[in-house]
């Protein structure tokens, strides 16, 4: 079958133009998506920081309050300490405060660490809150960006179709189906352009008749990788 080699180059030309078009137009949305995901993530990481703080309050108060009732407990034991009927309860009152305020200097020294917990979780969830903000403004510009730019590529791709179509007319009818099956199947891989005695697609070594074939400007395709081949220039049979 006898195919031009300008033909299938610019056929070549167009099935990567259009492939470059949709891959872009279909780059917006995972854009968008892999955005979403990373404020989800974002957010995921600030609920955990959130719950976090919370326990950590918690466990503060309670902190502070067994340090409130441990005070309460000394100065009851004071009272009592200046009321001992005897040396020897007065001596035992005495040591139950000394523990009692070694207790109590641990727990306020363990309250004292849970507030600068409290205030490093706190600064990060202001930092988390700030990424979380600009997550969501990349999100907008994004989706801003994809909307522009899908009019336009739908136009270039409409144009590039049309272009495609009067190319296609160009092709003998008992090969076109062929030509076809093999688009559907490859895509822009379908074609590849001999670059000497070599296919420009998988780089296999020609034959001679394949390479007396490709001159005479009869369709060959590849034996390794399928691809229909075109030679770099337009030839006529006998040509040098």
């Amino acid at each position: 079958m006898s195919v031009s080699a300008s033909t299938l180059r610019e056929l070549h030309r167009i099935h990567r133009q259009l492939s470059d078009l949709r891959e872009r137009k279909e780059r917006g949305p995972k854009l968008i998506k892999a955005r979403e995901a990373n404020l989800a993530r974002l957010a995921d990481e600030l609920a955990k920081l959130e719950a976090e703080l919370k326990a950590a309050r918690v466990r503060s108060d309670q902190k502070q309050l067994l340090l409130k009732t441990g005070e309460d407990k000394i100065e009851g034991l004071k009272v009592k300490l200046n009321q001992a009927a005897s040396n020897r309860e007065y001596q035992a009152l005495k040591e139950q405060i000394a523990a009692d305020q070694m207790a109590g200097s641990v727990l306020a020294d363990e309250i004292l660490e849970a507030m600068e917990k409290i205030d490093e979780l706190a600064a990060h969830i202001a930092e988390q809150q700030k990424k979380i903000a600009a997550a969501k403004q990349e999100i907008t510009k994004a989706e801003e960006s994809v909307r522009a730019q899908a009019g336009e590529l739908d136009q270039e791709i409409k144009r590039l179709e049309g272009e495609l179509q009067a190319a296609e007319k160009d092709l003998p009818a008992d090969f076109r189906e062929t030509y076809q099956r093999l688009v559907r199947s490859k895509g822009e891989d379908a074609m590849a352009e001999a670059q000497g005695e070599f296919c420009g697609g998988c780089y296999q070594q020609l034959t001679p008749n394949n390479m007396a074939e490709l001159h005479g400007s009869l369709a060959i395709f590849c034996r390794n990788c399928g691809r229909l081949l075109y030679s770099p220039e337009d030839r006529t049979p006998g040509a040098g």
